[in-house]
């Protein structure tokens, strides 16, 4: 069963670009799907978010992880 993710971006945010980028990668070892939710329409998430960009959220546990991450953060982040 695959990890469901969100990942809170926003447009033209080159760091939610790598932080895809990364997540492409690791879709060939990992079982994980996805979805960008872009802060920029909703109000809340935008106050919650907006200096924290990208950021990863597993909706399996709620547990999130914040901008700067790599590749071995995101692997411990999916095994624990």
């Amino acid at each position: 069963m695959p990890i469901n993710l969100h990942l809170y971006s926003t447009s033209h945010c080159h760091l939610c670009e790598q932080a895809e980028t990364l997540l492409k990668a690791i879709s060939k070892s990992f079982d994980i799907t996805w979805l960008i939710i872009e802060i920029a329409d909703d109000k809340t998430l935008l106050e919650h978010y907006e200096i924290k960009i990208p950021v990863l959220k597993r909706l399996d546990t709620s547990s999130e992880i914040y901008w700067p991450f790599n590749h071995k953060d995101i692997e411990f982040f999916l095994s624990t």
